[in-house]
């Protein structure tokens, strides 16, 4: 299945028979097997055999400590720890983007948001292309970093400008991913075939779309009072464009959090090592920084409009 979210592309999240080439094979995995019993009826009443199943199934179940497998529960912890490194560097960046904010000097700084911009996304590049060779932590850990870096940096520019903003962005960001986590553990929301090629082809118009509205922005073809550039044209007169792609976008963003929710099981299944816990965080990390991206452009939006 072709992936959104490039953090996932790696056989451990997609190919069953992947886990025959980690050390241990199936049967270290937990799956393809079943627990073995005593092939003779005589070895049943055994009291040494009997003694030895009643200490299995009294002992607690093994974590992915002890079976250096990938888990689920161990990589909701992973991502725990990932977003709060950063939280801390995104109070970093709020603090040094609005620190030169005076009476002689109104307007805060966008250093953090273009250091943290870059430095996340060159990161982010290095993790993704080195993760087939070797997952290192440590690169994934400056990943968070320098995003909180540039989250703080956003979500201060942007409540200077829309006093609030911050609090319903994260408000909003924290709904769509309780509700497509929530539908996701039901089992009503699925990943498919069907469903993921169509939203591939929304991601590749969307991604023209940006880039075609950078362009146009940068030879200043767009009036300079458009600050979104073609978000800011009105339909019908009075619905922002950016309003409506936004939407769609955000749509886009919950479907690659079931991606990813999906890729995290499969995963599992697989008996992928216990360190591929730390690139599967890392990319729910990079779907959900983006969700947030835009609602908060969302609402920048409506509230510029207005």
């Amino acid at each position: 299945m072709a992936l959104n979210n490039p953090a996932f592309n790696n056989p451990a999240f997609q190919d069953p028979r992947a886990v025959q080439t980690y050390p241990g094979g199936s049967q270290a995995a937990g799956i393809g097997g079943q627990t073995q019993f005593a092939t003779t009826q005589s070895a049943a009443t055994d009291a040494a055999a009997q003694a030895q199943l009643e200490g299995m199934y009294a002992a607690p179940a093994a974590g992915a400590i002890e079976t250096d497998r990938m888990t689920v529960e161990d990589t909701v912890w992973k991502t725990v720890g990932l977003f709060a490194i950063l939280l801390v560097t995104a109070v970093a960046g709020w603090i040094w983007t609005l620190a030169p904010v005076s009476v002689a000097n109104p307007s805060p700084t966008m250093m953090p948001w273009i250091i943290g911009g870059i430095g996340g996304f060159v990161m982010a590049m290095v993790v993704i292309f080195g993760s087939r060779k070797k997952i290192r932590p440590a690169l994934i850990f400056g990943y968070a970093a320098f995003e909180g870096l540039f989250v703080g940096g956003i979500s201060a520019f942007f409540e200077f400008l829309y006093p609030g903003i911050v609090m319903q962005a994260t408000l909003a960001t924290l709904a769509v991913v309780g509700v497509t986590l929530a539908l996701f553990a039901s089992g009503k929301v699925r990943a498919s075939k069907k469903a993921t090629k169509i939203f591939m082809i929304a991601m590749i118009g969307y991604l023209v779309f940006s880039l075609l509205n950078l362009v146009l922005m940068w030879t200043n073809i767009i009036p300079a009072d458009m600050a979104f550039g073609l978000h800011s044209y009105k339909l019908f007169g009075w619905l922002p464009l950016g309003v409506v792609i936004g939407v769609l976008v955000v749509i886009m963003a919950a479907y690659s959090l079931v991606l990813d929710f999906d890729q995290v099981q499969q995963g599992v299944r697989n008996g992928a090592p216990r360190q591929f816990a730390w690139l599967a965080a890392f990319g729910i990390m990079v779907t959900v920084i983006w969700l947030y991206v835009e609602i908060l452009r969302i609402l920048a939006i409506v509230r510029g409009s207005n």
